[in-house]
């Protein structure tokens, strides 16, 4: 089916120049077609028209860096300490969480997060998943999930050797069979709970399905003294040294205790960096600093939450003391996983990918001043519809693809399930 925007008030996401008039939208074309006139060219059959008149369009978004996994985490059970560092807040909040999901709350998981981001106008999730006791089709479960609701995904498995090398494994096999029908990523933890026999299996797969490491590094400290006191280097040199850094689809998550060597490695290379600035705030493990990282870096949630614009506006406020970040840069970390996600030639992300904001601002709005109103004004509240590849999905705030009340309501009792098994898994 055919989408006809008329009266649209269109933002070029690369140029930010403002474009006036009616788009057309299919689903079977990437690409849009500007100043469709219906009274010159006959409409294709069953189109849909959505009057713009007063709104703006632009591109939808995409989240750089997700877990899924923890979205049934708000509200649950206090952990059994207090965590006192940040390998203790791991040790006693996520991977208990991560050890009691099974296939039900994973799917609960998978399809609150994509109407989530669908909500907040992301139509595409980069997303790095963990459930060490239901691994096997656990990716698959996720991937229609997603598709279920309307969002595009590159998927990966946590694999970690944290909970031995059999489930390390696992992980490896996961990432196999699901690369076999699937564009993803192969996933790890972190160097310090990865083994070099684990590394090398893992970087083997990406040479093999032609795809790259999605990994957490020097997150916290914790990652870089392990990583010199086991392997007698830092951790970029680790993932340099196995072949990692050479690779345009790798991302490298958080990226906050390095020195300048390493910094001076991922600059020189062609990988990615995920910022995370909420997460790392949460977890008190320190400020995002961009200084000779070079240009390749993209915004994440880092299972925070599922509002990439709300993310974009963390990183600015973080980074003003930390970061020297200005809005422009802000804007254009927010854009550059559409760059990532073009330049490796991922699917799922054309131009056929919309939202429509209802920016009821009290003051004019043009290419001059737009990046003031994305750091100072847009929020996800002005989502009213979102197009995913060149399906409507999103209608006047109502997800159309799935029962939003069904799913919420299926969640509530998961979540329920997955902290009891949470409060009854033994003490760590």
């Amino acid at each position: 089916m055919s989408l006809l925007l008329k009266n649209a008030a269109f933002i070029d996401w690369e140029t930010l120049d403002f474009i006036s008039g009616n788009i057309m939208v299919t689903g079977d074309e990437p690409s849009l077609k500007f100043f469709y006139d219906p009274q010159k060219s006959a409409l294709p059959p069953g189109t849909e028209i959505i009057d713009c008149s007063g709104k703006l369009v632009t591109k939808s978004f995409a989240v750089g860096h997700h877990h899924a996994y923890s979205a049934l985490s708000r509200g649950m059970p206090a952990p059994e300490q207090s965590p006192q560092n940040f390998h203790e807040i791991l040790k006693y909040i996520w991977w208990r969480l991560d050890k009691c999901l099974d296939a039900e709350t994973i799917e609960s998981s998978a399809l609150v997060t994509a109407m989530a981001c669908l909500k907040a106008g992301s139509t595409f999730l980069i997303d790095h998943h963990a459930s060490p006791m239901a691994v096997k089709g656990s990716l698959e479960i996720i991937a229609k999930a997603f598709e279920k609701v309307g969002v595009s995904h590159l998927l990966c498995y946590e694999v970690s050797d944290r909970d031995g090398e059999k489930i390390a494994r696992q992980g490896i096999d996961e990432t196999e069979v699901y690369l076999r029908n699937h564009q993803g990523l192969v996933g790890l933890h972190a160097s310090f709970t990865v083994s070099d026999k684990t590394l090398r299996q893992a970087v083997a797969l990406t040479k093999i399905h032609n795809s790259g490491i999605h990994i957490h590094v020097a997150e916290d400290g914790y990652d870089q003294e392990r990583c010199l006191r086991e392997h007698g280097k830092r951790v970029v040199g680790r993932l340099r040294d196995a072949g990692v850094m050479n690779n345009p689809k790798s991302i490298l998550v958080h990226c906050l205790h390095l020195d300048d060597n390493e910094r001076e490695l991922i600059s020189s290379s062609p990988l990615w960096v995920a910022q995370n600035s909420e997460s790392n705030l949460n977890n008190n493990v320190g400020h995002f600093k961009s200084t000779g990282l070079g240009d390749n870096i993209i915004l994440g949630t880092d299972g925070m939450h599922s509002d990439m614009l709300r993310s974009a506006k963390a990183a600015f406020l973080d980074g003003q003391q930390s970061d020297g970040i200005t809005s422009e840069l802000a804007y254009r970390r927010f854009r550059s996983v559409h760059r990532y996600l073009r330049e490796n030639n991922f699917e799922g992300d054309g131009d056929n990918n919309l939202v429509i904001l209802d920016y009821d601002t009290p003051t004019p709005v043009n290419r001059e001043n737009f990046l003031s109103h994305f750091i100072y004004g847009l929020t996800a509240e002005h989502v009213t519809d979102v197009i995913s590849n060149g399906k409507l999905v999103v209608r006047d705030r109502k997800i159309l693809t799935v029962d939003e009340e069904e799913i919420l309501k299926e969640s509530r009792r998961q979540a329920e399930r997955l902290w009891e098994r949470m409060v009854n898994l033994p003490p760590v």
